[in-house]
């Protein structure tokens, strides 16, 4: 079973956009997904606000900060 997880991003991030079409397919595959806005919460914007997107483990609190291909969130939902 794999992992819930979260990606952080905001509206009009073009990166944050191609994160979300490198994870969304794996939803196919089991992954549960939240898409979080980081202008939703102003500890969000000091935390992510220069390193969206990230994607964040809900289980162990790993991220895994873009740059990020499909094996390599494959592999970091294994650990």
């Amino acid at each position: 079973m794999l992992p819930e997880c979260q990606l952080f991003g905001t509206l009009g991030c073009h990166l944050c956009e191609q994160a979300e079409a490198v994870v969304m397919p794996l939803v196919e595959h089991g992954l549960l997904v939240e898409l979080l806005d980081v202008a939703d919460r102003s500890e969000w914007v000091e935390e992510y606000g220069l390193r969206i997107p990230v994607l964040r483990r809900v289980d162990t609190g790993a991220e895994l900060d873009w740059p990020f291909e499909t094996e390599q969130v494959v592999w970091f939902l294994r650990d």
